[in-house]
């Protein structure tokens, strides 16, 4: 598989505070990845950079084929370039349906004039019911979205996210405040997201990670510290160092 996204010595200081430190990272077009580390290791900070929302000292970050320079683009331009980026806290809009969520999240022209005439059309429509699938919401796509659970809200974000049809999903601890069964279903919706596109997800909970089966990075303040499966990264000394504080 070839390289979708590439960062390469890239660091940032904050006030005297080196958050990242000469960090290089990358990930394949298609490929699930799972970034750990403890609170300051600079998880943040790194999906910052990537989404433009922090421009860097030094380094570079690159993206597609063609490999674009994510540091010349504006938060804007890297979002339309295929970069979807997922909070914690769900953002939908609680006083419309699932579907009016998912609908107005479609990747159109948003042009003010194609906006103003804009009529749904039957592909918009099964496009929507796909994403719902996708999801898990299909039972609730006409639902209220303030009456969904929080696991729910959470699945709408992804689904809307989706809706942009992404190359690279960063998604920020997924599975916090979720329920055991949402959380089983919230792996199950990465996984599958996977198989089309790039999607890092940062997370505190190892048994959520365990059950992603994907490659494991870890940061420590500011850089790599290990890689590779989960078993594998947890059995590393330098990260059981960190992790008991040693």
């Amino acid at each position: 598989m070839s390289t979708l996204l590439e960062v390469s010595g890239v660091s940032v200081t904050f006030d005297g505070f080196r958050a990242i430190n000469n960090l290089s990272f990358q990930i394949a077009d298609a490929e699930l990845r799972a970034v750990i580390g403890p609170n300051g290791a600079g998880k943040t900070t790194f999906m910052d950079i990537v989404t433009g929302k922090t421009r860097p000292d030094e380094g570079r970050v690159l993206f597609g084929e063609k490999s674009v320079s994510l540091l010349r683009m504006s938060e804007a331009k890297i979002a339309q370039a295929g970069v979807g980026r997922k909070f914690q806290r769900p953002t939908v809009f609680e006083d419309q349906s699932v579907f009016d969520n998912l609908l107005m999240a479609l990747k159109k022209d948003r042009k003010p004039w194609s906006v103003l005439f804009y009529r749904k059309s039957k592909r918009d429509t099964e496009r929507v019911e796909e994403l719902a699938e996708q999801i898990g919401l299909t039972e609730q796509i006409h639902r209220t979205s303030g009456e969904l659970s929080h696991g729910q809200k959470q699945w709408l974000e992804i689904g809307m996210l989706l809706a942009q049809e992404p190359r690279l999903l960063l998604v920020d601890e997924p599975a916090a405040g979720m329920t055991l069964a949402e959380r089983e279903q919230t792996t199950d919706i990465l996984k599958e997201a996977a198989k089309t596109r790039a999607v890092v997800v940062v997370e505190h909970d190892m048994e959520f990670v365990r059950r992603l089966n994907c490659k494991v990075t870890v940061l420590h303040e500011g850089s790599v510290l290990a890689e590779g499966s989960l078993d594998h990264v947890t059995a590393n000394q330098d990260v059981i160092d960190v992790y008991l504080g040693r």
